[in-house]
């Protein structure tokens, strides 16, 4: 099978990797899960992966925020998404934060041996730093889409993921009642405690 395809008249490696990144509550689930099924779809192979440790919504499926599901593999290591994606055409990897830096060489390794990669995952922790191996998947990806969610205290296109509660461990998995959507401007007020002064 040829590892180039068509699109608009331009071709493009099969062998490739995306990145979908953003804050929390920004769609990335949501648009990993709608580029699976349309490989699906269009025939193609796939298998999608998430770390272990994720078990908000499903054990095994990988879940949206808004509901919306596809079953997957939990792993505990990056390695072992080389292991059990053979003869896959496009693997999916969601959550892609909380994997180890070795989650880069592994995205190269499938992409150079022709596999479709679409990773999703948050670009920045809750402090504002670049989060796990998200930063240099972007550095070698073919395609990076940041997506973002929208600011809850002024409607405008949302930065970080802010933590609304007193906890310092950089891995923290939770929902509405633990993050929030902020843009620069409300999570500085925020950082310096003048939520007050933030319109609702």
């Amino acid at each position: 099978m040829s590892h180039i395809t068509e699109h608009n008249g331009e071709k493009i490696h099969r062998g490739r990797i995306e990145v979908i990144c953003g804050s929390m509550f920004s769609g990335k689930t949501e648009e990993l899960i709608r580029r699976m099924k349309r490989a699906e779809i269009a025939r193609q192979k796939v298998e999608i992966f998430k770390p272990s440790i994720d078990t908000r919504y499903a054990e095994q499926d990988v879940v949206s925020h808004e509901g919306k599901a596809i079953p997957s593999t939990p792993v505990d290591s990056s390695a072992s998404i080389l292991l059990l994606s053979a003869d896959t055409d496009v693997v999916g990897i969601d959550e892609a934060q909380f994997f180890d830096e070795n989650l880069i060489d592994v995205c190269n390794e499938l992409a150079n041996r022709g596999t479709r990669v679409i990773v999703a995952g948050l670009d920045l922790d809750f402090k504002g730093i670049p989060f796990g191996p998200i930063p240099q998947l972007c550095a070698i990806a073919d395609d990076v889409t940041k997506v973002h969610a929208i600011c809850v205290h002024c409607g405008a296109q949302a930065y970080i993921s802010h933590r609304t509660i007193d906890e310092e461990k950089r891995v923290l998995l939770g929902e509405q009642t633990i993050y929030e959507p902020l843009c620069r401007s409300c999570y500085q007020k925020a950082l310096k405690g003048n939520d007050k002064e933030i319109p609702d």
